[in-house]
């Protein structure tokens, strides 16, 4: 069982030196503080679009009828 995470507590996170200093040019005009600010809420809003994106009946019924075709299901 994992252990409760504090409000507001943060972790490090890795990335490629190239990939932080094209994202310090890219914020150097916004509002964004840091480049972990800028990260947070990228990541942040992608996680937010994949909650939020769902299948559709149609979708799900065309990916199921694929899946039966291919010998998935039955």
């Amino acid at each position: 069982m994992s252990e409760p995470v504090a409000v507001g507590a943060t972790r490090p996170i890795r990335i490629p030196e190239e990939v932080a200093r094209d994202i310090e040019r890219r914020i150097r005009e916004t509002s964004f503080g840091s480049v972990d600010a800028f990260v947070s809420f990228v990541l942040a809003r992608l996680l937010e679009e994949s909650r939020e994106s769902t299948f559709s009946e149609e979708d799900e019924r065309a990916l199921k009828e694929r899946l039966r075709s291919l010998g998935y299901i039955d």
